[in-house]
This record gives C-alpha cells, structure tokens and sequence, in this order.
C-alpha cells in the first residue's frame, strides 16, 4: 500500500485546487466534454495538481511511473513516445502486451532519480502522489530543475463529485500534451456510451450495501468517498458503506464493518496476498460472522488497476455490475 498513501496526503494538501481551475489552457475555450477546437495546436498551458506547463511541442521521450498511467498512454497510441515505465499493480490487459512488452522496464518499482535520468527523458507522468516523492529525489520541482516536464494522475489532486468527469478530462488533456485530441475525444466518446449502456441495464434495481476489502488486519484498508472507487461501486448497482470517509482510500474499524451489514466485499486484487487468501482471513473471523456479505459468502473481485483513474474503468463498471446483479446484466 505504500504507493498508495501519499496520495491521501498529497490530496489534503491540494484539496483546494478544483478540477476546473486545473484543466483550461491558456488562449483555449474550457473543454468541458466538447473537442478542443484545435487538435494538436502549440503552444499549449496547462495547470496540472498546481503544476503549470506550457508545452511548445509534444513530448518525445515518457517516462511512465504506474500502472494506469502507463495504460493510459498505450490506449492513445503513443507507444513510441515511451522509453521506460516502472510498477505494474499487475498485469497489463491483453490488448496492451504486445505494446508494452517493447517498453524498456527501468525500475519494477519505482525508479531512482538516476534511474529515470538515465533514459533522457523530457516528461514523466506519475498515477500516484508517490511517484514524485521529494524525498526520494523524484520530486517534480527537482525533474523540473533537470529540464524534465511531468504530470501527475489528477484522482492525487482533484476535488470533484463527478470522478467519471474528472477522468474523462484526464484523458483529455493528455490527449491535448501530445498531439492527439482526436484518439482522445474518441476514447472518451465511447466511454460514455458504455457507462450508458450498464446504466440502463441497472436503472431499477436497488442499490447494495458494499464493502470494499482491499486489504489489513487490524483495520480494513477500504475505498472511501472520494475517487474513482466509490463512483465505480455506485455506477455498478452497490452502496459504498465507507462513502463517508473522506479520502479516496482510508482505514476503516472491523466494528464499523460489522455495523453497517455489507451485503456483498469487493476484494481488490493485488500484491502478495491473493483472493484466497483474504477470503480467508474474512471467513474465518469470528467478528465478522453476522456479516450478511460473510454469512451468504458474497464475493466479487476488481484487479487494483480497475479501481484506479485509468481506461479500465467503463468496462471495469461493467464486470463489477455483472458480479453484484448477475441477473441483470446477463438478460
């Protein structure tokens, strides 16, 4: 979880930076959900988690940190302008392996400042907060220093109520950084004609009750309020119980859990840990036996790279909807 937490840190801190004030570029109409009148047009500025850029050009040589990110680029076509990626969550989907395999891996984790200078980049582009850690000599004022652009996932920066929006515009100002507003606007065309369609198949059904585990033993790792994650819960038919929490990932008491009857636990998969064994270690606890979710052993699973602001998303709605209300997304 360790790449995960400074994002909750980064994000108190940046809370006030609202989405609209950090995606119209200078001399350019807002976006909004509209094209950009000029595809590819240059200079382009824009503020990104308080970071304004003005791009004379697309970069040329990205150096991607994260998973999602890095799926990002691979959905735009920009393969070529990659020269090294670090941290997988795990695997990258089918469509993108052939792509991916011809990007050089420079760190399994993340890299060390040397490690990202050694590949001559002119622009990193982080998912997590962590990615740009100042301690760990990565900071993006240091980058910046080294003639380095970066950006930063906006879900580490964002205070928005429409996650969905807040990832479609993250899409589209990538799109915009590097040429191709076209494959952009595209994308996001055909996301919101896939979260149409499981909207529809869902629109009378009653929302349950779910808890999201992704991981812990003392306390439950789980998906708060913010983020993508309680959007994809609430557009899949379910009711985060943690949706009170007010970050997008946070601790939450095993009382709490048992108070608030989950009637389905949306396991994250990642890591070390596998599905079974944090079906386990919920099975098997004794506290946890009332749990309505536990007693009627009511499991649905979401690789990590699902529940992250990233292309996965429209269709990851669409898997979590069919595990929470089979029958109605099968008719």
């Amino acid at each position: 979880m360790s790449r995960r937490t400074p994002v909750l840190i980064a994000a108190a801190v940046l809370l006030p930076l609202a989405l609209t004030a950090c995606s119209t570029p200078e001399g350019d109409e807002p976006t909004g959900n509209k094209a950009v009148a000029k595809s590819d047009g240059f200079p382009y500025t824009v503020t990104n988690c308080g970071v304004t850029t003005t791009f004379k050009a697309p970069p040329k040589r990205v150096v991607t940190m994260n998973q999602h990110v890095t799926e990002i680029m691979l959905e735009l076509g920009l393969t070529k302008s990659l020269v090294g990626t670090a941290y997988l969550d795990d695997k990258v989907l089918p469509k993108y392996e052939k792509d991916y395999a011809s990007v050089p891996v420079i760190a399994k984790e993340y890299p060390s400042y040397e490690q990202v200078l050694a590949t001559n980049p002119d622009f990193v582009y982080g998912g997590y907060a962590s990615a740009f850690a100042a301690g760990d000599g990565r900071g993006r004022e240091a980058l910046k220093k080294s003639g380095i652009e970066t950006r930063l996932n906006t879900e580490s920066c964002a205070e928005a109520d429409t996650p969905m929006e807040t990832l479609y515009e993250e899409v589209r100002e990538v799109g915009r950084t590097f040429g191709v507003t076209d494959r952009a606007e595209a994308w996001i065309k055909q996301a919101e004609a896939d979260n149409a369609a499981t909207a529809e198949k869902l629109k009378d059904l009653k929302a349950l009750p779910v808890f999201v585990y992704d991981s812990g033993d003392k306390t439950a790792f789980t998906a708060g309020g913010k983020g993508i994650g309680n959007e994809l819960i609430k557009r899949a038919g379910g009711t985060n119980i943690f949706a009170d929490l007010d970050k997008s990932f946070g601790d939450a008491s095993w009382e709490n859990v048992v108070a608030r009857k989950p009637e389905a636990i949306v396991i994250y998969d990642y890591g070390s840990t596998t599905v079974e064994q944090k079906k386990k270690r919920l099975l098997t606890d004794p506290a946890l036996a009332d749990v309505p979710a536990i007693k009627n052993k009511r499991f649905a699973v979401m690789p990590l790279s699902d529940a992250v602001l990233g292309v996965r998303v429209p269709a990851a709605v669409e898997k979590l909807a069919a595990q929470l209300h089979p029958a109605a997304t099968t008719s």
